[in-house]
C-alpha cells in the first residue's frame, strides 16, 4: 500500500491566497509610489534624473578618463621627451610618436609628431601610467563623440596640446 506524504509547507491555501490579489495590489502600490516620486519630486532627492544633454550636460566624475592631452612646461614647450614609453605600453597600438632633436647639446628631444587614433584607443590609461615625465593625461573631461569619418578622430600634437579643460594654451608661441 502506497501512502503519499505531503511536505509540511504544502497546506491548503484559501481562494484569496491562490489568486494572489494581495500581492498584485502591493506591487501596484509600489509601482505607483515610484511613479509619483519620480514625477512630482516626492522621492528622496531624485528630481531631474533625465539630463537635457546638449543644453545641460551631465556632470562628469573626476576619476572618469576623457580625451588625452599633453602637458606643457613653464616655458611653453611640451613636457613629452619622445621616449616611446606610452606607445610601448599601449595595448591597442594607437599612439604614434616621432621624436626630433632641438639641436642643442644637453637638451631633451621633443615630439615632432604625436598622433593618437581615438577609434582604436580603449581608454585603459596605460599610456598615462607609463609616462615617466607626466606628459600625457586623460583628465580633459571631454566625451569622445561619434563621427562619420575615421581620419577626423586622429588627434595630432596641436590638438593634444590645446585640449586643456582649465585654460587654452597658445601653440603658436611654442619654441622648438
Amino acid at each position: 500500500m502506497t501512502k503519499i506524504i505531503s511536505p509540511p509547507f504544502a497546506t491548503k491555501k484559501s481562494l484569496w491566497e491562490r489568486v494572489y490579489v494581495l500581492e498584485i495590489l502591493r506591487g501596484l502600490f509600489i509601482t505607483i509610489g515610484h511613479l509619483l516620486s519620480n514625477m512630482g519630486g516626492l522621492g528622496k532627492g531624485r528630481v531631474g534624473m533625465t539630463w537635457q544633454y546638449p543644453e545641460t550636460p551631465k556632470p562628469i566624475d573626476n576619476m572618469w578618463k576623457g580625451e588625452h592631452r599633453l602637458m606643457l612646461r613653464e616655458d611653453g614647450r611640451p613636457r613629452c621627451v619622445a621616449c616611446q614609453c606610452c606607445a610601448t605600453a599601449c595595448p591597442a597600438v594607437c599612439i604614434e610618436i616621432v621624436g626630433a632633436d632641438y639641436g642643442v647639446a644637453g637638451v631633451e628631444k621633443y615630439p615632432a609628431v604625436f598622433n593618437i587614433d581615438i577609434l582604436q584607443c580603449v581608454f585603459c590609461g596605460m599610456c598615462v601610467e607609463a609616462c615617466p615625465c607626466d606628459a600625457i593625461r586623460m583628465d580633459s573631461q571631454k566625451f569622445v563623440g561619434a563621427v562619420y569619418e575615421g581620419p577626423s578622430r586622429i588627434l595630432d600634437i596641436d590638438y593634444l596640446l590645446n585640449n586643456h579643460p582649465e585654460h587654452k594654451s597658445k601653440v603658436s608661441e611654442r619654441i622648438y
